[in-house]
């Protein structure tokens, strides 16, 4: 009998042992023998020197820093949305186009901006061109345009070379300009010097022969040519001084290297 009380005894107390085994795995972390060698050992090797380089350190500072960059933008207690972004406006990219500032300084008399330059072609002439002017049956005093290589048609007097008065035409209206051409004569050919006529553009327009000119081209006069401006009932007629003869315009000698550079 006794044989067998020992031996339950013995079964009852390895079962009891077993139970208590596997509750202790089933403990918490903080509730198991932290104090086994194992884990010692484990708890050493993570606390070593090269465990803690290799660990992230966290700056608290830094942290701080993106955080207050990433909502300094944001309002709180409002929904962002997509429509409350700003649309992202293009820098203006630098322009180094010519303003025409330059040329305004340059091209200035009695405090008026001309608008009209002479070509490097511009001549004076050696015939005697002369305007005479007509109003109906009247005629005016002779007007003579051979002293000057251009002349400035227009109603503003402080810059015009022959005024016109007529309300019609404007500040600067036209421009008479002699110019050094190349034509041939008796199968050659020779440098001469030309009157032109260009409309700079006025409201109402410049007539040749009472045909409107295209603006801001030129347009070579000829001798007995009628010029006409705006609405006005005057008329220019283009004359010379030999103009009852048959002499010829102004020419210059053929290949003539004084004129030749000048030209240039």
């Amino acid at each position: 009998m006794s044989s067998r009380r020992d031996e339950r005894k013995h079964k009852h107390a390895s079962k009891r042992h077993e139970e208590e085994d596997n509750f202790d795995r089933r403990k918490p972390h903080k509730y198991r023998d932290n104090k086994s060698p194992e884990r010692q050992h484990r708890r050493h090797n993570s606390n070593s020197d090269d465990d803690r380089r290799k660990r992230p350190r966290y700056d608290r500072k830094d942290n701080s820093r993106h955080q207050n960059n990433s909502d300094s933008g944001h309002q709180w207690g409002t929904k962002e949305s997509s429509s409350d972004k700003k649309p992202v406006v293009k820098k203006e990219e630098p322009n180094f186009e010519t303003t025409g500032k330059l040329a305004e300084d340059t091209n200035t008399f009695n405090g008026v901006v001309i608008k009209y330059s002479e070509p490097a072609e511009a001549r004076k002439p050696k015939r005697r061109w002369r305007l005479y002017p007509f109003k109906g049956e009247k005629q005016l005093p002779v007007l003579h345009i051979h002293r000057q290589s251009g002349y400035l048609l227009g109603r503003d007097r402080k810059v015009a070379d022959i005024p016109i008065d007529h309300p019609s035409c404007s500040k600067q209206h036209a421009a008479l300009q002699y110019r050094l051409i190349s034509a041939k004569k008796d199968g050659r050919h020779v440098r001469c010097i030309r009157p032109y006529i260009i409309d700079l553009e006025s409201a109402n327009g410049t007539y040749v022969n009472n045909q409107r000119i295209d603006p801001k081209k030129y347009v070579e006069l000829m001798e007995k040519d009628v010029i006409k401006f705006g609405f006005s009932s005057r008329e220019y007629v283009l004359l010379h001084e030999h103009s009852t003869d048959s002499g010829d315009d102004d020419s210059l000698a053929e290949d003539d290297p004084n004129e030749e550079s000048n030209a240039d």
